[in-house]
């Protein structure tokens, strides 16, 4: 059974039927649905006026979908992956049904993602002893406020959390982050404006050790304009926590404005060759009509994403799931 016959295979169940697991399912997928209104009543718009307007799947029905894509921002070499993909399926050999067509589509998305391996999109957090995130990414991308929300997260997760205001640069940054501190009820490491951003990590390594803390989570600068200075200093704070903490950083998390588009994606490109990054924290997903950048991401970096955000409450950071993805994309042929 392909992704599509099995998504709709439970929202289709009577609710006497489902299970406890498949009920937290049903809950998350409706507020992907929701949190991609734009993403889907646009791409779901433009699907519905394409099918329309052809009873036979042509070449040219294949142009217009290939346009369709590229403009939910999916990337035009990812595009082109799924538009081949879907003229060699063998499913479509020989019919015109345009039902099966749009299922197919489905299907090619989630394995585009994929890849024919298993994405763990979990947190690597270390049991019993110290776990050190850093999060990079440009100003202006929501950096602090993530880092609020994944703190709330992981300490309804019964986590003990605590903040660095390795930003040390941005006017503003620290004061900013603290408020999410006092938000969330961890605690904030900080130096004065324009110390040295590696100090602040180091001394609040130290603080996470003697005070027992689970989750470290350290706020970077994100002067990408200053590429050269921003790798250097990236490169200390990795000698600093890898020497305090052997192992650490174990994640890196790029953070992307989804409604940056391919911008965002160059600069997933500049900060993945000045650190190593291990996974994406999209924000923003809910205020885009381009929702198609995370199979982008995916497929152009190979990169994982780890959390979308879906709106502006504290709660509403998600973990990544691809088939929540697919069914906040495509909900609408889910219900018909």
């Amino acid at each position: 059974m392909g992704l599509f016959r099995s998504i709709k295979s439970i929202f289709k169940k009577n609710k006497k039927d489902i299970t406890e697991t498949e009920q937290k399912h049903i809950e998350t997928a409706e507020k992907y649905r929701k949190g991609m209104a734009k993403s889907r009543d646009s791409m779901m718009g433009q699907l519905r006026r394409l099918f329309e307007s052809h009873d036979a799947i042509t070449d040219e029905l294949f142009d217009d979908l290939e346009e369709i894509f590229i403009m939910a921002d999916i990337g035009v070499d990812t595009v082109i992956h799924i538009i081949d993909a879907l003229k060699s399926d063998v499913r479509l050999r020989g019919i015109d049904d345009l039902n099966t067509l749009q299922e197919i589509i489905v299907d090619k998305v989630f394995e585009i993602y994929v890849k024919g391996e298993i994405v763990d999109t979990n947190l690597n957090i270390q049991e019993d002893e110290l776990t050190i995130l850093l999060f990079v990414g440009v100003n202006g991308v929501g950096k602090t406020t993530s880092i609020g929300k994944v703190a709330h997260k992981l300490k309804q997760e019964g986590k003990k959390v605590a903040m660095a205001a390795g930003d040390t640069f941005r006017a503003g940054a620290i004061e900013q982050l603290q408020i999410w501190a006092d938000r969330v009820g961890c605690p904030c490491i900080s130096k004065e404006p324009g110390s040295d951003p590696a100090a602040v990590i180091f001394d609040a390594i130290q603080y996470a050790k003697e005070e027992n803390i689970d989750v470290l989570l350290c706020d970077t600068a994100g002067r990408l304009q200053t590429k050269k200075n921003l790798m250097k200093e990236l490169e200390k704070i990795h000698r600093v926590i890898g020497r305090e903490v052997p192992g650490a950083p174990h994640e890196t998390l790029l953070v992307i404005d989804a409604t940056t588009g391919q911008n965002g994606m160059n600069q997933a490109r500049a900060f993945t060759e000045a650190t190593n990054v291990t996974g994406i924290l999209l924000t923003k997903l809910d205020g885009t009509a381009k929702g198609g950048i995370v199979l982008a991401i995916r497929n152009e970096l190979g990169l994982p994403i780890k959390f979308v955000g879906l709106g502006e409450q504290i709660d509403d950071l998600e973990y990544f799931d691809i088939e929540q993805y697919i069914y906040g994309l495509f909900s609408d042929l889910f219900m018909e």
